[in-house]
């Protein structure tokens, strides 16, 4: 039977760097002969965790589980049995998106139990993968965001791992981020390094996203 990965997208510009990272992620799963299927949380109309306790009232009907009735409800539900996930956000002051923290409160918060090792009662415990995309390079990415473990990614991370696995980290560095330099006020980035990144290498990472697709949706 094949697998079926949930591609979930915390970026809100479609078919700008963070979508086609998603898309050739996804590209790579169905080629395996998986299903992928891409979520973009700007057009889910939902919010964060609201603290209602409901996935922690012990015999209540949604123990375990998110209670509140928004757009975000059945999507929490089916990705729950689903065989992989993947979280895709561009990176905004070395964080992933807003929508994309409320999505993993929302998805990871019931299935974590208040004792002494916060032990996860996720129904699966589904394959992982993190795919980041952002303006600064790779150099200063490792320097100043990427090097801390306990840093905003590395608890992002450390949670999806505790719920379910350690997640493949795939990073799309130096993006190319508007469609037309002169009209916008960016001292800081340099255009035609900008431009050559993008043709050159993000190739490559587009490469990257789609051979990791190959691998999650693949039953070796």
């Amino acid at each position: 039977m094949a697998k079926e990965i949930y591609i979930i997208n915390g970026g809100n510009r479609k078919d700008k760097n963070t979508d086609k990272m998603c898309k050739s992620f996804a590209k790579g799963v169905e080629e395996a002969g998986g299903k992928a299927r891409i979520i973009y949380l700007y057009d889910v109309d939902f919010k964060g965790c609201r603290s209602c306790f409901a996935c922690k009232l012990l015999g209540g009907k949604n123990y375990g589980k998110c209670a509140y009735p928004d757009g975000l409800k059945e999507i929490l539900e089916k990705v729950s049995l689903a065989d992989g996930i993947v979280f895709a956000s561009p990176v905004y002051f070395g964080d992933v998106s807003g929508v994309m923290k409320m999505f993993l409160e929302r998805l990871v918060f019931p299935y974590i139990l208040y004792d002494e090792n916060y032990t996860a009662i996720a129904p699966k415990r589904l394959e992982t993968a993190v795919i980041y995309t952002m303006n600064v390079n790779e150099k200063d990415f490792e320097t100043y965001i990427g090097k801390d473990d306990l840093g905003p990614l590395g608890f992002f991370e450390l949670w999806i791992e505790k719920v379910y696995q350690k997640p493949k980290r795939i990073c799309a560095f130096n993006t190319y981020q508007f469609s037309d330099y002169n009209k916008y006020f960016s001292k800081v980035w340099d255009e035609k390094d900008k431009r050559k990144h993008k043709e050159e290498v993000f190739p490559k990472d587009l490469e990257r996203a789609y051979e990791a697709g190959k691998a999650m949706a693949s039953f070796v």
